[in-house]
């Protein structure tokens, strides 16, 4: 059983526990971690989404991530997060954005690394495959119909700023 902490709107605890599969209250908020990936070389970090995945199967998705565990901060998730499904420590993160749903607070994360690029790892259950993409080739996927378009959404300030979208 994987327990959260609630929050309110404004990223403050609430001081509930939050159940994964559990009805989440209304106006209480879980939190989950996003991590982009950027290699020091300029090329970024696709990860294939394992196809039994409910939710878009398959898919390059730009970033690692998932919910924060009961006691973890923002930066604590993100680096777990990113540990366990590529492999990479983060020594620094960069928050780029913040995202809110109907009951979940999104952070967004830029963690640029020198990481042995063939040393990326697989979680099992989450990911099968992984590869690294140029810049121009980045901006093409983040304009296309593959990149998971709730994704888009959450990263479009971000991917604005850098004139990846328009």
């Amino acid at each position: 059983m994987e327990i959260w902490d609630g929050y309110w709107e404004d990223g403050s605890l609430a001081n509930i526990d939050l159940v994964r599969g559990e009805p989440i209250p209304n106006g209480i908020y879980h939190m989950v971690c996003e991590i982009l990936v950027r290699h020091t070389d300029g090329d970024y970090l696709l990860m294939q989404r394992d196809f039994r995945k409910s939710n878009f199967g398959g898919y390059y998705e730009a970033t690692a991530g998932g919910s924060a565990l009961k006691g973890e901060d923002k930066i604590t998730c993100a680096k777990r997060e990113l540990f366990e499904e590529t492999g990479i420590e983060a020594n620094s993160l960069e928050e780029i954005g913040r995202y809110i749903s109907s009951d979940t607070i999104y952070y967004q994360f830029l963690c640029i690394t020198d990481c042995d690029k063939t040393g990326v790892s697989l979680q099992e259950g989450e990911t099968v495959a992984y590869r690294w993409i140029p810049e121009k080739e980045y901006i093409l996927f983040v304009n296309s119909s593959d990149m998971i378009p709730i994704q888009k959404v959450r990263y479009a300030d971000f991917l604005k700023k850098l004139g990846y979208i328009h």
